[in-house]
């Protein structure tokens, strides 16, 4: 499975580097030089050169892009991994994202309320995007006081929302 860990952002410098926003809990793995990541461009892939952290950016050079020019044509284009289906975190208190949509989302008390669309990383927290049984689209705090229970192997997800986060 072909999974997002990553968006290319801007150049960085004039030698082909450029910023990376992860979307991984784990970017020295995912970025690690020698790492290969495919993306839908006619390069199709892309080899690790080199990682390191700058201001609290993660800053990457790719084997064959050595300019500026070359860099800004990857400006915005997602980075992906292969994937076994079974692979989990080493946290047993993490969750990839592909194992979250598509769980059917109860309450406490096993009513329905919808399903997991998206998960939507913030930089203080991840959002659940839940698709509700009349067809909203909910936003949920992914935090263990409102989420107390996420059963992967059941596809379902047990929440204890706060008066009005479900509400119209």
């Amino acid at each position: 499975m072909r999974v997002v860990v990553g968006r290319i952002g801007r150049p960085h410098g004039i030698r082909g580097e450029v910023t990376v926003e992860p979307r991984t809990d784990e970017p020295e793995v995912r970025f690690a030089p020698g790492a290969v990541l495919l993306i839908d461009h006619p390069r199709k892939a892309l080899v690790v050169e080199s990682l390191h952290w700058h201001s609290g950016r993660i800053l990457l050079a790719f084997e064959g892009v050595e300019t500026r020019n070359e860099a800004e044509e990857l400006r915005n284009v997602l980075l992906e991994v292969e994937r076994s289906d079974d692979e989990t975190p080493e946290d047993p208190d993490e969750y990839y994202d592909s194992a979250l949509v598509d769980c059917a989302v109860h309450l406490a008390d096993g009513a329905a309320i919808g399903t997991v669309i998206d998960v939507i990383h913030l930089p203080s927290q991840e959002l659940l995007s839940v698709q509700t049984l009349d067809g909203r689209e909910v936003l949920i705090p992914f935090v263990s006081e409102i989420v107390p229970t996420v059963d992967i192997k059941a596809r379902r997800i047990t929440i204890t929302p706060p008066p009005g986060l479900l509400d119209d």
